[in-house]
């Protein structure tokens, strides 16, 4: 790999000769074609694929599984995004809509709360019914997706929540910032990060358990300066892949000062 003739050593992970931070990027309704072409071009840096919302029941069940096995086929995890299962529950159908989506192929799910008002006792009996289906990993996210709501939310209950999660099995939590990045979670109005907000969350909460939602340049430089080129980034858009690989690698000028000379 050309990432050797800069003095690099990244760490081989199966057949991913890159960094171990998670990388997830999402789907907002790509057809086939350009999934494939997406992964023959950037599979190896991509860990996650979030079909995003509920775009992918807009389409024909036949298209879906073969995105899935488009994924599989590069060994990249792929899971329904959290609206869905929340959409599901409203209905009162989430333990049937989990077990669909296990039978669809989906490998991996995430368990979100951003919208219904799903209390956190039943939210982390649905977190254990996802291990119990074998998804893996699993993922919760903890935030409210209405400005207002998440700002309601105290940043110590926020920390309780994602605790819990943590406790009862989910293999990482999400810090919500919506595909935008900005006026959510971790960032401001403008997009820029709440760096109080940060670190009081790494205080109690291991980073490596951790994905930030860094749909944003400026956000993805910020987060690999703090924490390591191996921090968990998410909401990466599908053509910023190889771009984030380089921030990660230190091979672009915001990252190369850092990491190349250090």
């Amino acid at each position: 790999m050309c990432p050797q003739l800069f003095g690099l050593s990244p760490v081989i992970r199966g057949k991913k000769p890159r960094t171990s931070g998670l990388t997830s990027i999402i789907d907002r309704g790509i057809p086939v074609s350009e999934l494939r072409g997406l992964m023959e071009n950037a599979g190896e840096y991509i860990d996650l694929c979030k079909f995003g919302w509920c775009t992918w029941l807009l389409m024909p069940e036949r298209l879906v599984k073969s995105k899935i096995e488009v994924c599989e086929e590069f060994d990249v995890k792929v899971l329904p995004g959290g609206s869905s299962i929340e959409a599901a529950f409203i209905r009162g159908k989430a333990e049937e809509f989990l077990r669909f989506v296990k039978e669809l192929g989906f490998t991996s799910i995430e368990i979100s709360s951003g919208i219904a008002n799903i209390s956190i006792e039943e939210k982390l009996r649905l977190v254990r019914l996802a291990k119990d289906l074998d998804f893996c990993p699993v993922i919760t996210e903890v935030g409210r997706k209405d400005p207002k709501e998440d700002l309601a939310l105290p940043l110590n209950e926020r920390i309780r929540l994602m605790k819990l999660e943590l406790e009862a099995g989910a293999d990482y939590v999400v810090v919500e910032a919506r595909e935008s990045g900005k006026g959510i979670g971790p960032y401001n109005a403008k997009g820029d990060v709440k760096e109080s907000f940060v670190e009081a969350i790494v205080r109690d909460v291991p980073v490596e358990k951790i994905i930030w939602e860094a749909p944003l340049k400026s956000q993805q430089v910020w987060l690999i300066k703090r924490f390591g080129p191996n921090v968990n980034l998410g909401n990466v858009q599908v053509g910023d892949v190889i771009p984030l690989e380089t921030l990660r690698l230190g091979l672009r000028g915001d990252t190369m000062l850092k990491f190349l000379l250090s």
